[in-house]
């Protein structure tokens, strides 16, 4: 699997309800090696957009934001599909002309969990037959990532305090700074 099968996976997901559950259906009908791939693509996009200024508009949107809450947010930004995640990715403030009800779960946050875990649940069914936990192949898919050159553990050092976020966000501040969402 390259990126462009991995977006076009993304873009198609994007009109389902359940997106995580649609993508691990059809990552569950693959190789093991595409379910792999598909694994590293994703955790690739989760590490580069693993970035302090992309955290800061991230609690500008939602009034605060905790580590997960920041994973969650990544997930949602790579479901959005590639046009918009590198728009974001580019100018954060993007996000301010963006966000609208309809791009939002169900709490009305720009979050999606199950995303950031597809290919690791399609991995363990292809493995397992299921989707559940299964610390034997999870550990597996870790060394697999690991052998191919993915950082397990990406390190990020915030460059801003929470006075500073109306300057460096004044749309995101105007749009959501006094009324976030949830």
């Amino acid at each position: 699997m390259d990126k462009k099968t991995f977006w076009a996976l993304i873009e198609e997901s994007g009109k389902y309800d359940e997106q995580a559950e649609w993508l691990i259906e059809q990552l569950s009908q693959k190789s093991l090696e595409e379910a792999l791939e598909f694994e590293f693509i994703m955790q690739s996009f989760m590490n580069e957009s693993y970035q302090s200024r992309l955290w800061g508009a991230a609690y500008v949107l939602m009034g605060g934001c905790s580590d997960d809450t920041f994973d969650y947010f990544r997930g949602w930004l790579i479901g959005q599909g590639e046009e918009v995640y590198h728009k974001v990715i580019n100018d954060p403030e993007y996000l301010a002309e963006y966000i609208d009800e309809d791009n939002l779960d169900d709490e009305g946050y720009p979050q999606n969990e199950d995303l950031i875990s597809v290919g690791s649940d399609a991995y363990t069914f292809i493995k397992t037959g299921d989707t559940e936990w299964d610390d034997e192949s999870f550990d597996e898919l870790l060394d697999k990532l690991r052998e191919k050159g993915l950082n397990l553990e990406p390190d990020i050092e915030l460059d801003w305090e929470e006075e500073d976020l109306e300057g460096m966000f004044p749309a995101l501040w105007e749009r959501f700074g006094e009324e976030p969402l949830g």
